[in-house]
């Protein structure tokens, strides 16, 4: 079973998913860090160096490796939805939960975070408000589950995943 996190940069897919992971005792993966291991370098770099293209030609490969091969969670990048075929492998070989976030709840959380790409701009809100106007119903596409963040704790969000999951028959649930 693949669990899979989808949603903006800095929604909480990497932390949370490292979380539920630990919680439900399974192997996780984020495929940021797995791209970086088959470029060499950092996202960063081979965005600028390469362009978007040619990196979501990789992020497209290395998530069609994960969805067939990691048993486990796995959090995905902000624009892993961005193609077609990358939604329908998501959506077809896991669980894919969409952490929602707000581009003001997103701002907040990284607004000093300078490893993002995307959100290297003059206005970072209006960027976050436009990646969310466009991939929102991307992410609800490829989801099965959607996972308002707001502001409950990390610890809240993965009680909340966990008890959906379960009531959805994909975890065993807890005896009294």
């Amino acid at each position: 079973m693949s669990i899979i996190f989808v949603g903006l940069p800095g929604s909480g897919k990497t932390t949370i998913g490292r979380q539920l992971a630990r919680r439900l005792g399974l192997p996780f993966v984020d495929s940021d860090h797995v791209i970086e291991e088959r470029l060499g370098c950092s996202i960063r770099e081979y965005f600028a160096r390469e362009g978007e293209d040619n990196f979501r030609d990789v992020e497209q490969q290395v998530l069609d490796d994960l969805t067939q091969t990691h048993e486990g969670v796995i959090a995905t990048g902000g624009g892993a939805v961005l193609r077609p075929a990358n939604r329908q492998h998501l959506h077809e070989r896991g669980h894919v939960i969409y952490l929602r976030s707000t581009p003001e709840d997103v701002y907040r959380r990284v607004r000093h975070d300078t490893a993002r790409p995307l959100l290297q701009v003059d206005d970072p809100m209006a960027r976050l408000r436009a990646l969310y106007g466009t991939r929102d119903p991307l992410y609800r596409e490829a989801a099965h589950f959607v996972i308002e963040t707001g502001r409950p704790s990390v610890a809240t969000l993965v009680n909340m995943i966990t008890m959906q999951l379960e009531l959805a028959g994909l975890l065993p649930t807890k005896s009294s």
